[in-house]
């Protein structure tokens, strides 16, 4: 008897610690432990047009909360100044080079994973609404609505599961409706979700509501310091680009001056004809009410340049424009913040808030008139940074900035282990989750690598890979060039004087020419991949070099 009640003991006590092995094993978080993830994501959102960073320009409370209630990057920055290659770079967490979205002409990589594949994989519920710029079928997200490539601000079309459609309104209200009805109507409650809310909004050629046109049109906005910068202490990169307000901005396309008044001031005012059809595109797109809302501010907008045109100097054109670009441009920018604070307020509402990871960011910065341009694509602050808010509850200590030196590059790989989903070996960021967590010691980056490939093309800006830390900024223009430029970040802010020449800098060279070689190894890019891609684009565009 005591020997059969010993057995059966010892057997009870296998299967319990059994159990235990195979739980433990298999031990996966539940849903309560995972926190849902809000990617928010505008298309050329200038940090200089965020209060969060600065106020100069407009107040965009909804955004700044998500800071207020979280943190701030002040050094966040893309690893290639474009639109397609950016999304492709936070989607699969690579450089460009690898995933093969080097420029917005190249096919990407559709072997690549993706991290919402990921997401998908590991049982949470994903979604995408807005502007992905590339492919019609995202991989790994069960719902969407996208913009066919740039999309329309006005009576969008939107690529689904079930075919295309139209759906009357204004891109950025239609686009949070969706992401509305999604969490309020569609979503699996029992399951955590990854939603990427995507605005068009403000990319050009910067369409405001009626309602946000009439609030901006006739702001008097405050000038940049560097609006008539002449280039003259730089390479030639800075002079061959075509993105200056004053020679590229077009009057019809841009600043809404209707092209029957063009027509009246002759040939003084040659237009892009088809920059001049797509304007007529836009206006043709509207309903008849819609063109009521419109038909008045365009009037004022043509009266106006009518009246002033004569005696405009060059100087007085080129503050025109800047005033015109800056009126739509915050316009638009306005309404993703009342949008942005509709879906906030909601997660409030809902208590979704305390278990949602919510991003607020940008597919790379913006020229607000520095420099005298607008646009993108070079290594140069208002281009290369982005904007980058994280807010999450008890998570991350609220009203904190960080300065360290991060990357769109660093998404993935923060979303995934923020989910406890293991992250694949081949991405090549770092998650930014010691630094929303409070355990800087653990980040140990200090330097960011950047790569620009799209040239010959459109704005005409040359190719250049660089490093950038802290303190300093080295690049390298190459294909018909071979020119450096170092720009000194403590003490030349607006990065206006090139002193890779100047012998006190000698050693900086040296010791970042040296680390970009080594980030470039570490990242598998190399003058090889560099003539690939050349080669590449220029057979695309039927180039000969």
């Amino acid at each position: 008897m005591y020997s059969y009640l010993k057995t059966t003991f010892l057997f009870f006590i296998l299967v319990i610690f059994s159990s235990c092995i195979d739980k433990k094993d298999n031990l996966k978080p539940s849903p309560s432990d995972r926190p849902n993830i809000l990617f928010i994501m505008s298309d050329d959102h200038a940090y200089q047009a965020i209060s969060a960073y600065s106020d100069h320009l407009i107040q965009t409370p909804n955004i700044d909360r998500i800071g207020k209630e979280g943190i701030v990057f002040t050094n966040a920055s893309v690893t290639n100044s474009i639109c397609a290659p950016s999304r492709a770079t936070i989607l699969t967490g690579k450089h460009t080079h690898i995933n093969g979205k080097v420029d917005n002409l190249m096919p990407f990589d559709t072997t690549q994973v993706t991290f919402p594949q990921l997401f998908q994989k590991a049982g949470y519920e994903t979604a995408m609404f807005g502007k992905l710029h590339f492919g019609n079928n995202p991989k790994g997200v069960d719902e969407f609505m996208i913009l066919p490539g740039q999309g329309n601000y006005i009576n969008p079309d939107f690529i689904t599961k079930n075919g295309d459609t139209t759906i009357v309104g204004y891109a950025t209200d239609i686009i949070t409706d969706m992401t509305l009805n999604w969490l309020e109507e569609k979503r699996n409650p029992e399951k955590p979700f990854m939603l990427m809310y995507l605005h068009k909004a403000p990319h050009r050629p910067w369409w405001p509501t009626p309602e946000k046109f009439r609030e901006f049109y006739g702001k008097e906005l405050p000038l940049p310091e560097s609006l008539f910068d002449d280039y003259s202490n730089r390479g030639p990169a800075a002079k061959r680009a075509e993105m200056n307000l004053l020679t590229h901005m077009k009057y019809s396309y841009d600043t809404k001056v209707w092209p029957e008044t063009i027509k009246q001031m002759g040939e003084v005012l040659p237009e892009v004809p088809d920059l001049v059809q797509a304007f007529n595109n836009i206006v043709d797109r509207m309903t008849d009410e819609q063109k009521a809302l419109y038909k008045p501010l365009l009037d004022s907008i043509g009266n106006d340049f009518k009246k002033r045109w004569p005696s405009m100097s060059d100087e007085e054109k080129m503050i025109w424009k800047y005033q015109r670009y800056m009126q739509d441009y915050l316009g638009c920018i306005s309404s993703v913040d009342d949008n942005v604070g509709r879906v906030l307020d909601y997660l409030d509402t809902s208590k979704l808030a305390e278990n949602t990871l919510v991003v607020y960011t940008s597919d790379q910065g913006f020229y607000l008139g520095e420099h005298g341009w607008f646009d993108k694509r070079f290594i140069y602050d208002e281009s290369f940074k982005t904007p980058l808010l994280i807010r999450w509850p008890n998570k991350i200590q609220a009203g904190i900035t960080n300065a360290e030196m991060v990357q769109n590059l660093d998404f993935a790989q923060t979303f995934l282990e923020a989910a406890q989903i293991d992250v694949p070996d081949d991405m090549q960021g770092e998650s930014l989750m010691p630094l929303l967590t409070g355990k800087h010691g653990d980040w140990t980056r200090d330097a960011v690598y950047y790569h620009y490939y799209e040239y010959p093309a459109e704005h005409q800006v040359m190719r250049h890979y660089g490093i950038v830390t802290k303190e300093f900024k080295l690049a390298h223009f190459y294909y018909d060039v071979d020119v450096w430029e170092l720009y000194d970040r403590q003490n030349d802010p607006q990065e206006l004087h090139n002193v890779f020449e100047d012998p006190k800098y000698a050693d900086v060279v040296v010791q970042l020419k040296g680390k970009l070689e080594a980030l470039r190894s570490q990242y598998g890019d190399s003058d090889e991949l560099n003539q690939h891609y050349i080669d590449l684009h220029n057979e695309r565009m039927g180039l000969k070099h």
